[in-house]
């Protein structure tokens, strides 16, 4: 488990103990807890082996020792005892979107309701209205919200995914007789969500003795046959795990297949066939030759293309820009030379100016924007504006100390109901730049959303849109706003929008990013770190950058610290 799982485990004991009406210095203990193991600095099986995770502020000794048992296991006493004690729907119920715990536990006691299909009955009988504090429109939100959670069912966060895929991986890979091993599947293409795990094994010998290795994998409950030749793997915890078996000479084109998107492959088996090939189950063959197919270049370019990305690979026109030679030349990690969108704890963040410069010089960037949140953020811990020339202070004593790196005096300010952004006008203007959010009030319909959303972009000193559309994948569906509208006020008043890399937003929705640079929007990649072990945020705001086919020139921290100084500037002059 990393940090992530553990950290989820705790918060789902929270959630479960207050449910259940425990003591709430219990519950506050876990969240604090989760916080804490979210952005504990260092690796975790370090730290229990040097006994430093007990002296953690924020883990005590209960939950020390179920962060012991979930490092060693991978499962937790405490959380399973608790999910056989509560009705599973409950925890479904969670899920959606203006449903906390209290309010389940009130819709819970009140009307006994222990599923999701009993809470649409009581939206569409009208009891759940006629409870205290919800009503007519509530109940209809709910009502919305129960679709979204069922449509997401089976599904989880890429990240989440992408640690297991990781870890089963190096598994694989470990096998005797394996020569190589890959991800495939959404998860190589970078889709946001992904249900099972896909890998490509290159394999020694006959496929039926890799399955044999396979069954004896620690972990795996059941293997059974799967469509193309590939076997899935059932694990411990529900994940289900695709593995093609191939021989090393055969690994492009199982790759390939294995990749997707069907509408991508069979795009390319079309234009194949057009050029006088056949698409049979073992590879490309011409003629009496089954051609070349160990790695997927060769498979491309049987067809006469270059490769594709896998990002790009979704049945749309990559297939025409590739036989034209428009093919972008997609964004990279390289290509970065800020770090934007990090908290410290000014507000609702966990590491100091200091920690985030010496983090941010590992790395390599040339330089960081601190942005913590404004006042009018209820939920999070806020920079109030008595202390913003404290922390400017500090960040100049960080640049005289760290010359190397340059910390950028930055503010993640909302946008109020009616437009205005928070603080002062003063206040914001002592801010080297402001990234400018949505927090609070996501009921409006489009119209006063995109209203709202224009109006903040008329504001001198707003530099990025943050996290454009407010959504939570698998929790809240993301806001109703024009977006081309956005995108074209964006552009003319020269305000960049971001792609949040926080795992649950990766907002800007990739499907809308061309769209956004056709209409000449500049895209910041903001981190929205809350500690600096969140750092790796921003290769699945990569993800998504590349996914969207962007190109680095789009990229508002593909620039010099000065000429990033410069965009924000030239609106306030």
């Amino acid at each position: 488990m990393d940090k992530a799982d553990v950290a989820r485990v705790l918060g789902q004991i929270a959630a479960l103990l207050e449910l259940k009406g425990e003591n709430p210095f219990r519950v506050r203990a876990y969240q604090a807890a989760a916080r804490a193991i979210a952005t504990f600095p260092g690796d975790l099986q370090a730290a229990r082996a040097t006994g430093s995770l007990g002296v953690t502020k924020g883990i005590g000794p209960a939950t020390l020792s179920i962060v012991e048992e979930l490092l060693q296991t991978g499962r937790s006493r405490v959380l399973d005892e608790l999910e056989d004690q509560i009705p599973p729907g409950l925890t479904d119920m969670l899920r959606i979107s203006g449903l906390g715990v209290a309010r389940v536990r009130q819709i819970h006691e009140s009307l006994h309701v222990e599923s999701l299909a009993e809470l649409e009955a009581a939206v569409r009988d009208g009891s759940l209205a006629r409870l205290p504090r919800f009503g007519a429109r509530t109940a209809e939100k709910i009502l919305k919200g129960i679709a979204f959670v069922r449509q997401a069912g089976g599904k989880r966060l890429a990240h989440h995914a992408r640690a297991e895929a990781n870890a089963l991986a190096r598994v694989l890979a470990g096998l005797p007789g394996v020569r190589q091993v890959a991800i495939a599947g959404s998860l190589r293409r970078f889709i946001e969500l992904v249900r099972d795990l896909d890998f490509v094994v290159a394999a020694d010998g006959p496929a039926e003795a890799l399955h044999e290795r396979l069954r004896a994998l620690p972990g795996t409950i059941e293997v059974t046959p799967g469509a193309d030749g590939a076997v899935t793997l059932q694990l411990e915890g529900g994940t289900a795990a695709d593995v093609y078996p191939c021989p090393p000479e055969r690994f492009g084109w199982v790759l390939l297949r294995a990749t997707g998107s069907e509408a991508h492959v069979a795009a390319l088996a079309d234009r194949a066939r057009a050029g006088g090939l056949r698409w049979e189950p073992r590879g490309l063959v011409r003629g009496d030759d089954l051609l070349p197919a160990q790695t997927e270049e060769e498979v491309y370019a049987a067809a006469g293309l270059p490769w594709i990305p896998p990002e790009l690979r979704e049945g749309t026109d990559e297939l025409a820009a590739a036989a034209a030679g428009r093919l972008p030349r997609l964004i990279e990690r390289g290509d970065l030379r800020g770090f934007l969108h990090c908290h410290t704890g000014y507000s609702d963040g966990t590491n100091t100016v200091d920690e985030w410069a010496a983090a941010g010089l590992e790395q390599g960037y040339g330089y960081l924007g601190i942005t913590d949140h404004s006042p009018a953020t209820a939920f999070a811990e806020c920079l109030r504006p008595e202390d913003v020339a404290r922390q400017h202070a500090e960040i100049d004593a960080v640049n005289r100390a760290r010359p190397e790196i340059r910390m950028l005096k930055g503010v993640e300010a909302d946008i109020l109901e009616d437009g205005s952004l928070d603080y002062p006008p003063a206040v914001r203007r002592s801010f080297e730049f402001v990234i400018a959010s949505v927090h609070t009030r996501y009921a409006m319909d489009a119209g006063q959303m995109t209203a709202r959303v224009l109006r903040a972009m008329d504001d001198p000193t707003m530099t990025i849109l943050g996290h454009p559309t407010g959504r939570l994948l698998l929790s809240r569906d993301p806001f109703p706003v024009d977006l081309d509208r956005v995108f074209a006020r964006a552009a003319e008043r020269a305000v960049a929008i971001e792609i949040n890399a926080d795992p649950q937003r990766l907002d800007l929705d990739w499907r809308v990013l061309r769209r956004a640079a056709a209409a000449g929007v500049t895209i910041s990649i903001g981190a929205d770190a809350h500690g600096t072990t969140q750092m790796d945020h921003v290769d699945l705001g990569l993800g998504i950058a590349r996914k969207g086919w962007l190109t680095a020139d789009r990229i508002l921290n593909t620039r010099t610290a000065d000429e990033f100084l410069a965009f924000a500037a030239r609106r306030r002059g």
